[in-house]
């Protein structure tokens, strides 16, 4: 079958193969491990595919079914917690997924769609316009409809040789080179091998990526610490997401686990994940909450808890509270951007979310960029649950540099999506944060990861995942100056690389506008010639 028939079976086939690898290179399944060369390597199958597409719309379709299988393949979990947990029927659960995937892939399909209109035909040229298109749709995955940018290509790259360049350009500067790097191994052609050009090529990219290899390992060496290493204990409940909020199961093993563990851990920051306690604190036991305010007012000892705050009257929120000595109010962080349908119901979709039998309703959001818990000389700086994903909005707290975080802190529950492949890809995300501001990731949850990730990326602790424990451990907060990413995305969140993907895409249009003119007054020059 000829790959430019129109409407063929085998593109269609290869870009959902294509998609699936490129689902594979975020965790690869058994090892839950990124693998950054199949990311770049699905990503220039599709670039291949584009460059054969007839004309734009089948270029646009083929990039439609990589994005589906691609998003499909990564999220498929969403499943486990509609189906499984939400009692949703399994056909309307795939559904559900599949038309999630389905909206998504439409930003890769628009670019898709522009890149075959618009391909100019040198190979520099096709390369810097697909991946100003590939980085302004994965933009647009984490911005538009509040954003769901689960699984975005540049995680893939948290061990490679790329990864150098997260404190510069964050985790989609990354996207960009990887498909930058993409397009140029799909150009190849095989006059290019015959002449050796080809292999000149892919010289200088092996090249070039070993030495980013080597300069990102020897920049992961250690930095001088501000302050001892704090001493940790994370507590990781494992209540089974169909009990956790059930009051005759869930609640009071959660409850009393617990307490137990705030009562008596022995390390100086104690941290219980998202919703640990699952009531509000007017719902508690008398005296629950009072007690342990109490057992952490004096010494040398403070903790963070994960619990839902709020009334009927003022609204509720997913927070955080923080006792410590020599507070007069206990800390509060309130998570700034909900989950949908888990936390918010969007407009006209209430119907939906009726038929799932999860405790859902609207929260209110927090502020950006809200102030650290301040503990021994660390400012540790919470985010729950998906919040991690959001590198911009983390970015809002390393404005003033003085005051910016020594370490991030995860509190996470993502039993909602079974014990697998979402906890191994989360973990990944967290990696990526510790690159891009160059501090220590932190994460308390209560089916897993567990860990502590230090300022290089690497995790130095863990908690085996689907187990009920505390992980003692210890992390080294970081200071000083701040990372270039962490610099301009505070200041300006994503909008350089909008303007970067912008620039990429209107370049290739008055570069083929001019072409098509010269083409033009060729032709009539021409005419004018033979006339006379």
């Amino acid at each position: 079958m000829p790959m430019r028939a129109r409407g063929g079976i085998l593109p269609a086939l290869l870009a959902c193969a294509a998609g699936l690898a490129q689902a594979a290179s975020l965790a690869w399944p058994g090892s839950g491990q990124p693998v950054w060369g199949l990311q770049i390597l699905s990503l220039a199958v599709l670039a291949a595919l584009l460059q054969a597409a007839p004309r734009p719309r089948s270029a646009g379709a083929r990039a439609w079914w990589f994005g589906t299988a691609w998003l499909s393949g990564t999220f498929w979990w969403l499943f486990i917690s509609l189906h499984t947990y939400g009692g949703l029927p399994a056909p309307l659960g795939v559904l559900a997924v599949a038309g999630l995937a389905v909206f998504l892939a439409s930003y890769y399909a628009i670019a898709g769609l522009l890149y075959r209109a618009l391909a100019p035909a040198s190979r520099l040229g096709a390369a810097l316009l697909f991946a100003g298109l590939w980085l302004l749709a994965e933009l647009a995955r984490n911005t538009l409809w509040t954003g769901f940018p689960w699984g975005a290509g540049g995680y893939a790259h948290v061990d490679g040789p790329l990864a150098v360049l997260a404190p510069l350009v964050g985790v989609y500067g990354i996207g960009f080179v990887a498909a930058f790097l993409a397009m140029l191994l799909a150009r190849l052609h095989l006059a290019d091998a015959r002449s050796g050009r080809a292999w000149l090529l892919l010289a200088v990219l092996a090249l070039g990526l070993g030495g980013l290899y080597g300069w990102h390992d020897r920049s992961r060496g250690d930095s001088a610490p501000a302050h001892a290493p704090l001493t940790l204990a994370l507590l990781q409940g494992n209540i089974p997401q169909d009990e956790k909020f059930q009051p005759g199961s869930g609640v009071p093993t959660a409850l009393h686990w617990y307490g137990e563990q705030l009562a008596h851990a022995d390390a100086s920051l104690v941290v219980a994940p998202e919703t640990a306690l699952p009531l509000l604190p007017q719902q508690l036991p008398p005296g629950y909450l009072e007690a342990i305010a109490r057992r952490y007012s004096h010494g040398e000892q403070a903790a963070l808890i994960g619990i839902p705050l709020g009334d009927l009257k003022t609204g509720y929120t997913n927070s955080v509270l923080g006792f410590a000595p020599g507070r007069s109010a206990p800390y509060r962080y309130d998570k700034h951007h909900l989950v949908p349908f888990g936390e918010f119901i969007p407009p006209l979709f209430r119907w939906f979310t009726e038929l799932l039998d999860i405790p859902l309703g609207d929260f209110g959001r927090g502020p950006l960029g809200q102030a650290s818990f301040v503990w021994h000389g660390e400012r540790i700086a919470p985010n729950i649950c998906y919040e991690d994903l959001f590198g911009d909005e983390i970015a809002a707290q390393f404005r003033v540099p003085e005051t910016a975080p020594t370490v991030l802190l995860n509190l996470s529950n993502i039993g909602w999506f079974g014990t697998g492949l979402a906890i191994d890809q989360h973990l990944t995300i967290s990696r990526m944060r510790t690159l891009e501001f160059d501090r220590p990731m932190v994460r308390a949850t209560n089916t897993g990861a567990t860990a502590v990730i230090d300022h290089r990326g690497v995790v130095t602790h863990r908690l085996a995942r689907a187990t009920r424990g505390a992980l003692y451990a210890s992390v080294q907060g970081q200071g000083g100056a701040i990372t270039p990413f962490a610099w301009w995305a505070a200041r300006w969140r994503l909008q350089p690389l909008w303007i970067l993907g912008a620039i990429c895409v209107l370049v290739a249009f008055f570069v083929r506008g001019n072409r098509a003119r010269r083409s033009r007054k060729a032709s009539l020059q021409s005419g004018l010639d033979v006339s006379i």
